[in-house]
């Protein structure tokens, strides 16, 4: 069976697989959907022994359904193999009575490696597919972890280019580091003058300038992306949802057909409706749950129907979650309208000009399968020097607000069935939070002291990823305003 892709606002239709990758973003500015979520074609005891390449291939090819088999099992290859540090590559740990699923366990140490180090494979054969003469020129805005793990997975990769934009002082001074010290000629940073919403915005607009992407065209280039909005993103992260039920079933954790809980730190709503789609394509996931940070604005919609970002932007200890405008949120609202697009490009319009949306009560019916909560800075720390004290298992500031979220639903719940949490990030990255969580006093000024004290209390090896920053040359330092993104990008292009 082929799948088309069509836009959440009605633009486009009929479009394949490899087209919807190489254009990102619709030409109506909505995001690409396939015209339908697929049935997995095998049971999960049939997955359940397979490998982490194995599964990617059997739920990738009912997506990407103009790419040959060798196409897709070569991108496949190439991705998963020993940039991870696991044979596993996603694997499942068991803590505290709950089933950590660990993505950090590629190149950058966050859960991004998992889609951005197959993309630009699945980007290069798109493009050989469809002719594609021009050079690919990746724009990217990143509340931290995107970044680098898009530059890393399309450093020095042929025919293309990629350009970042980030918070300045919104990120972790460990992600900051890895984004700037990023070696490849085709690779450019910028720290924007904004938050991350700001970046975002601004990605998209320049997206919808057809006037500069006509100017682009004739200089050889054109734009695509990295972010979650592009459905190159969103389908490799169903892989890791798909194949953690597979090993829990294999590992005699749970029953074959036992409903489980997945509970997701989430802030641009992507990571979480992967797992929205592995459930429609049949693995057993009961709920949904979806933590916020402080930026509660996704806790707010899921309790009232009302999407609402006119509200202050708060900078906390789990900055990849630092968010008010979900984009990803689209896809759900799509499909909670019966896919209807003129309603969906009618609530967009509504957020753009006015900041707010409200659902329908049928829509909020559509959308029960989710639960929103949201955890504060401080129950954030707490959970994780509890975890620590409890258990020895140290996870990430982001991982902590899932944690924290999690146990407060199974409280208000009383709800017993097995939980699985999205660990989103490696301690390391966010080593000096996590070390004030723990420790509670105070901490050297030196990044790199602090991450040795991670090492020495957790008994944990420092990842590659941060031992190769300690001394690593910065390569990027460009800043630049909010409107000034557009001409930073004809200078970095040459135009």
């Amino acid at each position: 069976m082929n799948i088309s892709y069509q836009s959440t606002r009605g633009g486009e239709k009929g479009v394949t697989a490899s087209q919807a990758i190489l254009k990102g973003l619709a030409c109506d500015g909505g995001l690409f959907m396939p015209a339908e979520i697929p049935k997995l074609d095998l049971t999960m005891r049939e997955l359940a022994g397979k490998t982490y390449q194995e599964t990617a291939y059997e739920v990738m090819k009912l997506f990407l359904t103009d790419f040959t088999e060798d196409e897709l099992k070569g991108c496949i290859d190439r991705a998963y193999d020993n940039k991870f540090d696991t044979k596993a590559i996603a694997p499942l740990v068991k803590a505290d009575g709950v089933y950590y699923l660990e993505l950090f366990h590629g190149s950058t140490i966050a859960f991004k490696d998992m889609a951005l180090s197959i993309l630009p494979h699945l980007m290069t054969a798109a493009a050989k597919k469809n002719h594609l003469d021009q050079e690919i020129v990746i724009l990217t805005a990143t509340s931290g972890d995107t970044g680098k793990a898009a530059m890393a997975g399309f450093a020095g990769v042929e025919g293309t280019r990629i350009i970042v934009f980030y918070p300045k002082g919104g990120v972790s001074r460990v992600q900051e580091l890895q984004m700037v010290t990023q070696k490849g000629d085709n690779t450019a940073v910028v720290a924007i003058h904004g938050n991350f919403d700001d970046a975002q915005t601004g990605v998209k607009q320049i997206f919808s300038d057809k006037e500069f992407a006509r100017k682009l065209e004739e200089k050889g280039f054109v734009f695509s992306s990295a972010n979650s909005i592009n459905i190159g993103r969103l389908i490799p992260q169903i892989v890791y949802y798909v194949y953690a039920y597979g090993q829990l079933l294999n590992n005699g954790e749970i029953g074959d057909g036992e409903k489980i809980h997945v509970t997701v730190p989430t802030g641009n709503f992507g990571n979480i409706l992967a797992a929205y789609f592995a459930k429609q394509m049949g693995v057993p996931i009961d709920k949904l749950i979806c933590a916020s940070n402080d930026n509660k604005v996704l806790y707010d919609f899921f309790k009232t129907g009302t999407y609402d970002k006119k509200r202050d932007f708060i900078l906390t200890i789990s900055p990849s979650m630092d968010i008010l405008i979900s984009s990803n949120l689209e896809r759900l609202i799509y499909l909670s309208t019966g896919c209807d697009a003129g309603k969906t490009s009618g609530l967009m319009a509504d957020l753009a000009k006015t900041g707010s949306y409200t659902v329908s009560e049928d829509m909020k019916r559509r959308m029960a399968d989710f639960a929103g909560g949201f955890a504060t800075q401080e129950e954030d720390k707490e959970v994780i020097r509890k975890v620590y004290e409890d258990t020895g298992y140290v996870m990430d500031t982001h991982t902590g607000v899932a944690c924290a979220v999690y146990q407060k639903y199974k409280a208000e719940s009383k709800d017993g069935t097995k939980a699985v949490i999205a660990s989103t990030a490696s301690p390391y990255k966010f080593s000096r939070s996590v070390m004030e969580a723990i420790e509670k006093t105070e901490l050297p000024e030196d990044e790199f002291e602090v991450i040795d004290s991670l090492s020495r209390i957790s008994g944990t090896e420092i990842p590659r990823a941060v031992e190769e920053i300690r001394s690593a040359q910065v390569r990027h330092s460009r800043e630049c305003a909010i409107e000034e993104m557009k001409t930073t990008i004809a200078g970095i292009l040459g135009l």
